[in-house]
């Protein structure tokens, strides 16, 4: 990882780098995180371990979204700390971003039973993702496999014709990856999942410029 720093090391509720933002920032942000750890809109808010709101900067230049947390991730209140996890931190290793210039969330905000994407809960997690992302304000976005990009993007194709190219999204961009678990599942899709962060890469280090 990054100068010996796991990125998973980042704070499991808040943003890392508040300093940078103003004191009403910080403390709407952290209303925000509590409100999401109380919640109990949805079926999932009972047999969670606990919510998982978010890792890394306060001023993200990318944030990557997943569908929702694993496991791990629930045992912890972390998102992406296991195997999809360290599959995630090695490519954004990878295209050069520093610990301060992403964050990592999810749809969901708590572990679906046999981690299967449950939609109804999207919907109702929904205005939590969106404020969220006003808060940090990141200049593009990183769908994370089938049900993220769709959750995102009604209207975007199917992830695999929507891979490895940017969409324009709202005032910013969204660039769709793969899900990085099918790509520890599946030659074919690690394969391709190389292939697409190495294009994120190239569009990064071009300003991630919306279409």
């Amino acid at each position: 990882m990054v100068r010996g720093r796991s990125f998973a090391s980042a704070r499991t509720d808040g943003a890392g780098g508040e300093r940078d933002r103003p004191e009403s920032w910080r403390r709407e942000w952290e209303s925000l995180s509590a409100e999401i750890r109380a919640c109990r809109l949805c079926p999932l808010g009972s047999i969670r371990t606990h919510a998982v709101v978010y890792r890394g900067s306060a001023s993200p230049r990318v944030v990557f979204v997943g569908e929702a947390p694993g496991a791990e991730e629930d045992r912890r209140g972390v998102p992406f700390v296991g195997r999809s996890g360290r599959r995630l931190d090695a490519a954004i290793e990878r295209v050069g971003l520093r610990p301060g210039e992403f964050g990592v969330l999810n749809v969901l905000k708590c572990r679906p039973p046999g981690n299967r994407f449950d939609r109804s809960a999207a919907r109702t997690c929904r205005p939590y993702l969106d404020r969220q992302l006003a808060l940090l304000a990141p200049r593009a976005l990183v769908s994370l496999g089938a049900s993220a990009l769709r959750s995102l993007d009604p209207q975007a194709p199917a992830v695999l014709q929507a891979a490895g190219r940017p969409r324009p999204w709202r005032t910013i961009a969204l660039f769709p990856l793969v899900h990085p678990a099918a790509a520890l599942r599946s030659r074919r899709f690690a394969e391709r999942w190389d292939s697409d962060v190495a294009r994120l890469g190239r569009w990064l280090a071009l300003g991630a410029k919306p279409l």
